[in-house]
């Protein structure tokens, strides 16, 4: 076999989609959350800045730049470790 068919790719077992899907979910929850559940209580503790929209859009990205990350630079795992 040829030395690049030998080399598997770790896939979605990378450590980088992992950390990418739970910022993405959380980013999700707490988007929805600013948009549809921000009181004017909230909105004054942060004063006059939606909190929980901004840190959820903050998250979106950080998730989208893990996922990136790990497709551009995958870790090759040899097939055979002998």
């Amino acid at each position: 076999m040829s030395e690049q068919q030998q080399k598997k790719k770790a896939g979605v077992f990378d450590i980088r989609f992992v950390i990418g899907g739970l910022l993405g979910a959380y980013g999700i929850i707490l988007i929805l959350l600013g948009l549809f559940n921000a009181t004017e209580e909230e909105l004054a503790r942060g004063d006059g800045l939606n909190i929980n929209l901004w840190g959820g859009i903050g998250m979106l990205v950080v998730a989208i730049a893990f996922a990136a990350w790990a497709r551009l630079r995958p870790v090759v795992v040899p097939a055979d470790p002998t």
